[in-house]
């Protein structure tokens, strides 16, 4: 592999390509056509190719790697800084060109299982919020007529015939008709929620990692799945302590000559990911039976909150251990650094 580094930017139709011609140093910035990108690399010795990882990058990723180049992957953060003034198709490529050669960790090429799992994450999470977004307009309909429901989905699906029926005395039936559409529609999407569901358990059962992590406490069907698709390759970490920070769940650090100040946690990387582990944490300290000793004695000194972003962070470190050691979840497992 040469030492040219190659910055591409992504688009839909025109990819826009940036690089320095090792022989003549010509400075090389042109438009290559979605159906000639592939072409374009195939004729050319194995290099290093920078892309930001958006829509479509994982994919590119994977077919350039197939002809021997070395892809990095880089979240558009940090692309941005080396951005200089006006944004176009032309400096971007630049800026991803010049972040390419830069020391970082780059982001996982995902497999295509990987990017399976996540898509059904993301339908999921879509068909939730439209759910949500349904439940709350019929009530806030309903509310124009005097009827305010109750809060919870199951006392709404007991109280809303009975509503139905004392308004139906005064309003239009065509009104009636499209709100019993409505309620009816909630159900359908609870249907879609649960095939989703279904599947993400018939996967569990053929993924051998998915099936390791669950074993961690707090770390359910969502957590598992997302944990090992939204990774990618376990040892693209060093640690599951760096696993940890790119998940968003260390201190925000700042401060300056010397001095160093630990704020609240960071909020980097995958959001979903974050909630979920958080909620699992959560889970844990309000249903285990068998609370950890590590748990009880951090409850005694710290706040509750604290307690469950210092669990979430310790199920993703056991989380990258699983994975990246291979090796299945022990229970009291206490590891020991060589003397």
């Amino acid at each position: 592999m040469n030492g040219t580094a190659v910055g591409v930017d992504i688009a839909k139709s025109v990819f826009q390509v940036h690089y320095v011609d090792q022989e003549t140093g010509e400075i090389v910035n042109k438009p290559v056509k979605r159906a000639k990108f592939l072409e374009f690399f195939a004729n050319r010795a194995p290099c290093v190719i920078g892309m930001e990882a958006c829509g479509g990058a994982h994919h590119w990723a994977r077919q350039l790697t197939k002809m021997g180049h070395q892809v990095k992957l880089m979240a558009a953060e940090f692309v941005k800084a080396f951005n200089i003034r006006n944004k176009n198709d032309a400096a971007d490529a630049r800026a991803i060109w010049m972040a390419a050669q830069q020391p970082g960790k780059p982001v996982a090429v995902k497999t295509e299982m990987q990017q399976a799992m996540l898509a059904l994450h993301r339908m999921r999470q879509q068909l939730i919020k439209f759910r949500t977004m349904q439940s709350n307009g019929l009530r806030g309909l309903l509310t124009e007529y005097g009827e305010v429901m109750s809060k919870s989905r199951d006392k709404l699906d007991k109280e809303i015939p009975t509503v139905f029926e004392r308004i139906a005395a005064r309003l239009p039936a065509s009104l009636i008709d499209t709100f019993r559409e409505q309620w009816s529609g909630l159900a359908k999407l609870d249907e879609q929620i649960a095939e989703i569901d279904r599947r993400m358990r018939e996967w569990k059962k053929e993924d051998k990692a998915v099936k390791a992590i669950s074993e961690i406490p707090g770390v359910g069907l969502l957590t598992a799945t997302a944990a090992v698709a939204t990774m990618g390759d376990a040892k693209a970490f060093r640690s599951g302590r760096e696993f940890a920070a790119w998940a968003g769940l260390v201190p925000k650090q700042t401060g300056s000559d010397g001095k160093v100040n630990l704020h609240g946690i960071s909020k980097r990387g995958d959001t979903y990911l974050r909630t979920l582990l958080i909620h699992g944490a959560l889970a844990v300290l309000t249903h285990a039976k068998e609370p950890d000793r590590w748990v009880e004695r951090m409850q005694k000194r710290r706040p509750k909150n604290v307690v469950i972003v210092a669990l979430a962070n310790k199920m993703a470190r056991t989380i990258w251990a699983v994975l990246a050691h291979d090796r299945p979840y022990q229970k009291g497992y206490v590891s020991a650094k060589p003397v």
